[in-house]
């Protein structure tokens, strides 16, 4: 069975990528162990984050360290043993967020964001799935009249990278969301950012178009992949595949399959958990999605019901769930808006791969010919897959991407 590209991984990247490639005249053969949709993309908040201009950093003040280091906050958990195995990428992160570099990579990194909406547009036409999508913004709510003018602050800095945004004070937001905490003084609303009501059904409807274009899809678990004379070689529980060129969109699974490669990538993990719970019994009705930006934890009125989705945790990939973060933003959730019980008996989990300067890899691998790298967004995944899918496509014909690469590329580890 000869194709000519095949694509590794029907996460949201790998099947943005997949689409992309076929739109251009491709053959394409996309690959994942499981259905599109289905790991680390089902799991996240919904957002597709135009506003998310500026990566998130490590924390450098003492008044975060302080709090962050006893390990019961929500926004950020950690394992030891997840600390000590990514202990180098964990200090180039630190060492990256110093404001000297990191203010160097945050136009790098918002020159890919600001495609995030425009590019997931036409994938949203293709596969019929406008009705998944808000387009109304977020709201990240605010306990302390300081906090929120910091951020207020930072919003307007980021119009620069066309982030639309609006401060609300109190009755501002009771106008558009009624029945949260009187603890809450005011919000910023992110105004251009979509949301989606189940980022597994979207992910699952653009692999849809993509077959119903012509692509395939094999359900089907990877062994390995090799170079054999001018094709590429990949092996799974269903058979031995061939093409010229292979994409790696594994995600947190890229650097396995990389490794017998000799190709040792920075890769670390945050983790992530979600639940979901009934609809309040109340008249109240979450309209928005909404962050507790003090707390670290987010609230979405997902199709499923209200979804509740953790900060980060720093662990292994199969380290066992601690649903200690989850139990914790379930408790200060109900202060905030009064959601119902428990919708699923076991939480979700996921892992974001992320890299040491906030950055995904995408482009050419260095030692290889036909081998292309997507992987590593962080918590952008589910925002930057279709410009991943654009930018990749681009550099694979030989085109000039949209945006300059360089920053992207895999040369700089």
């Amino acid at each position: 069975m000869s194709q000519e590209t095949i694509v590794l991984g029907a996460g949201i990247v790998g099947v943005s990528v997949a689409w992309h490639l076929l739109k251009r005249g491709r053959k394409v053969l996309l690959i994942d162990r499981r259905a599109p949709g289905l790991e680390t993309s089902y799991g996240n908040a919904g957002l597709i984050q135009r506003e998310a201009v500026a990566p998130y950093a490590f924390p450098h003040d003492l008044k975060t360290l302080l709090r962050v280091i006893p390990n019961q906050s929500i926004d950020i958990r950690y394992r030891t043993l997840g600390m000590l195995s990514a202990a180098s990428p964990l200090l180039k992160y630190y060492l990256n967020s110093f404001p000297n570099r990191y203010n160097k990579i945050v136009p790098e990194y918002a020159s890919i964001i600001a495609l995030s909406t425009q590019e997931h547009a036409p994938m949203i036409e293709a596969a019929n799935c406008e009705s998944l999508v808000q387009k109304n913004g977020w709201l990240e709510l605010y306990r302390t009249e300081s906090e929120l003018a910091e951020r207020w602050k930072q919003a307007q800095e980021n119009r620069q990278y066309g982030v639309e945004s609006e401060r609300l004070n109190r009755a501002q937001l009771d106008e558009i969301q009624p029945g949260l905490s009187p603890d809450i003084c005011g919000a910023v609303h992110w105004q251009n950012t979509w949301s989606v009501e189940s980022p597994g059904d979207l992910v699952q409807s653009y692999a849809r178009a993509f077959e119903e274009a012509g692509g395939e899809f094999l359900e089907a678990e990877l062994k390995d992949f090799s170079k054999q004379g001018e094709h590429w070689k990949v092996n799974t529980s269903k058979g031995t595949h061939e093409a010229a060129e292979v994409v790696v969109a594994l995600g947190p699974w890229a650097q396995k399959y990389l490794a017998p490669l000799d190709y040792q990538f920075p890769l670390f993990l945050k983790r992530g958990y979600h639940m979901h719970y009934k609809q309040p019994d109340t008249k109240a009705s979450l309209n928005y999605w909404i962050m507790d930006a003090e707390k670290g934890y987010l609230l979405e009125p997902m199709r499923n019901g209200i979804r509740l989705t953790t900060g980060a945790e720093l662990a292994d990939l199969n380290a066992p769930p601690s649903y200690g973060q989850l139990e914790k933003a379930e408790k200060e959730g109900r202060k905030l808006f009064p959601f119902g019980e428990r919708v699923e008996a076991e939480p979700w989990k996921g892992a974001r791969p992320c890299l040491p300067d906030m950055k995904p890899i995408i482009g050419p691998a260095p030692k290889h010919k036909g081998l292309w790298l997507a992987f590593g967004h962080g918590h952008q995944g589910f925002t930057l897959g279709p410009a991943t899918g654009r930018l990749l496509g681009e550099m694979m014909d030989g085109e000039t991407p949209a945006i300059d690469m360089k920053p992207f590329r895999a040369e700089r580890f």
